[in-house]
């Protein structure tokens, strides 16, 4: 007789709990049937009293798939809760929607509740095995409550990888050049212990061997891109946090200063990204000559640097100013960060 299984939760932030109760439970029947409930009302309400963004049902059932892709016997699919009325409704009517969303007769139900049995009785009747994995949570001692209420980085250890990169902040070091960003955002990569995002301009103006002034509006669309892409890649890899040099506002910048006007592909960029912090260098600290600056002389970087905090203004986007010597900038940044990632 093949047996089929059934393992389901709202996944409000998903765990290694669950994801050990799923592997638990997929080694003992030939398919299982993970089932994200999900009410948005609901799930809004625990996300906001917890202090994170709303995370989407789609984006729940996507991490666990990611997390369970080498597990071929195990199925994700999504339904919605009924509403409200009593808790007997609530229960009966979500089993019999699980029972017509899984289109299979299901032999055993998997949970880590052992009061979940009677109604599990009354929803599938007494053929159907009700299996409690690690009621006690010995083997990994979270829960999804527990991360709402202290924080997913108290917490990190205990969130998967595919759900890392969802709650990872970003944050964006901008300024004109030769204001110490590269520098700094080595730095706080290093002293946090995550990846950062270099430069993609200085890239690109690198390999064509010239400066700025050179560049093509094509190199501007390899810039923005690239940059992208690289900050996706290395977003995956971070811890907690990941540094940004510099970001579609700053390129754009760039092209007002070069060709005199914005370029509408990096306006589509700027409004797309979104990042957690920007840390806004001043242009304190002495200028450096290394074969791609231009704007050296002080009048020129104080007229530079308030045409790039205009574009921010003008674009809605807040950042925090960082000027003084580049032990002081570091102080303040990391004062910042703490701010941050205290919430």
């Amino acid at each position: 007789m093949k047996t089929v299984g059934h393992y389901g939760g709202k996944f409000i932030p998903f765990h290694k709990g669950h994801l050990y109760a799923i592997t638990k439970a997929a080694a003992q029947v030939d398919i299982l049937y993970v089932v994200v409930s999900y009410d948005e009302a609901r799930d809004r309400r625990l996300c906001e009293e917890a202090g994170l963004a709303y995370i989407d049902y789609r984006r729940r059932q996507q991490w666990i798939m990611t997390s369970v892709k080498g597990m071929p016997n195990v199925k994700v699919i999504a339904v919605e809760d009924p509403p409200w009325v009593d808790e007997t409704h609530m229960w009966l009517e979500g089993g019999r929607r699980m029972i017509e969303a899984i289109p299979e007769p299901i032999t055993h139900i998997f949970s880590s509740e052992q009061a979940y049995d009677s109604w599990f009785r009354q929803i599938y009747g007494d053929d159907v095995r009700h299996v409690v994995i690690d009621e006690a949570r010995a083997i990994f001692p979270i829960s999804a409550t527990k991360i709402r209420n202290e924080g997913v980085f108290a917490n990190w250890d205990m969130i998967p990888e595919a759900a890392k990169p969802y709650f990872t902040k970003r944050i964006a070091v901008v300024g004109v050049e030769s204001c110490g960003k590269s520098t700094l955002v080595r730095n706080l990569a290093q002293l946090f212990g995550t990846e950062y995002v270099e430069e993609y301009g200085r890239t690109v103006s690198e390999e064509i061997g010239d400066g700025s002034s050179l560049l093509t509006e094509e190199h501007y669309q390899e810039i923005v891109y690239g940059h992208k892409h690289m900050e996706f890649r290395k977003l995956k890899k971070a811890n907690k946090l990941l540094f940004i040099d510099s970001e579609a506002v700053v390129s754009q910048y760039y092209a007002k200063m070069y060709f005199g006007r914005d370029l509408d592909f990096i306006e589509g960029a700027i409004r797309s990204q979104n990042y957690d912090l920007y840390l806004y260098l001043e242009p304190d600290v002495e200028w450096v000559a290394d074969g791609f600056r231009t704007f050296s002389e002080p009048a020129v970087r104080q007229e530079t640097n308030r045409l790039l905090k205009r574009m921010f203004d003008e674009r809605g986007i807040p950042y925090v100013c960082i000027s003084g010597d580049y032990e002081e900038r570091l102080d303040l940044a990391i004062e910042e960060i703490t701010k941050l990632i205290a919430h």
